[in-house]
């Protein structure tokens, strides 16, 4: 294991980030992917973008009084770092060929402020490969190694991902991995993890 990195599994599955509130700055929280699609022959199946994945990096939160609400760039709900809810979300990549991902940022000044935060990707566009896709998903603190996990798994019928649960514990801030890949949309994510959101459609 290196100490510059933590790969959570299955075995290991948990780490603190914080203890006894103590503030952390600023936690970047990065996707980064490389869709690596079959070949399909055609100028239609090109036009209508049949090798394309699009995958986009979420999140649910619950602030400590009760607030709760949701983080994506479907509607462009970015969020913002430095008042509620101390999260932000920097951009969308269409396509997994920017070299920085998508990330987002959460103030950790004072973890007090949060109860949980759910972390999750969605496959926007294209079928769910996510092995192809290759996601990784790095957990930057501000201080501390980073933490890895990553959505490798051979399942072709789940758009949804949730990756890594953070929670307020005691003070303590914890993060978990999940990885559980869901059929279906966000509000069965939102039922699996007992958010109580209102869901509904939209489009970029």
């Amino acid at each position: 294991m290196s100490l510059n990195k933590i790969t959570l599994t299955k075995s290991a599955p948990s780490i603190s980030l914080t203890k006894g509130g103590q503030g952390q700055g600023v936690m970047r929280v990065n996707l980064n992917w490389t869709a690596r699609p079959e070949k399909k022959a055609g100028f239609l199946a090109k036009l209508a973008g049949a090798d394309s994945i699009d995958l986009d990096l979420e999140c649910l939160y619950e602030l400590a009084d009760g607030r709760k609400g949701g983080i994506q760039a479907l509607g462009r709900v970015f969020g913002s770092l430095n008042s509620e809810p101390y999260i932000q979300l920097d951009g969308d990549d269409r396509t997994g060929a920017v070299t920085g991902g998508e990330n987002l940022m959460i103030n950790l000044a004072n973890p007090h402020y949060f109860k949980r935060i759910l972390i999750y990707a969605t496959i926007y566009q294209g079928a769910s490969r996510w092995a192809q896709a290759n996601g990784v998903v790095t957990l930057y603190p501000a201080t501390g190694p980073q933490i890895e996990v990553r959505l490798d798994a051979d399942d072709t019928a789940s758009r949804v991902c949730a990756i890594a649960l953070l929670e307020n514990r005691g003070g303590e801030l914890v993060v978990q991995r999940e990885v559980k890949y869901i059929k279906g949309s966000q509000r069965d994510l939102d039922t699996m993890y007992g958010w109580g959101m209102k869901w509904g459609t939209g489009s970029k």
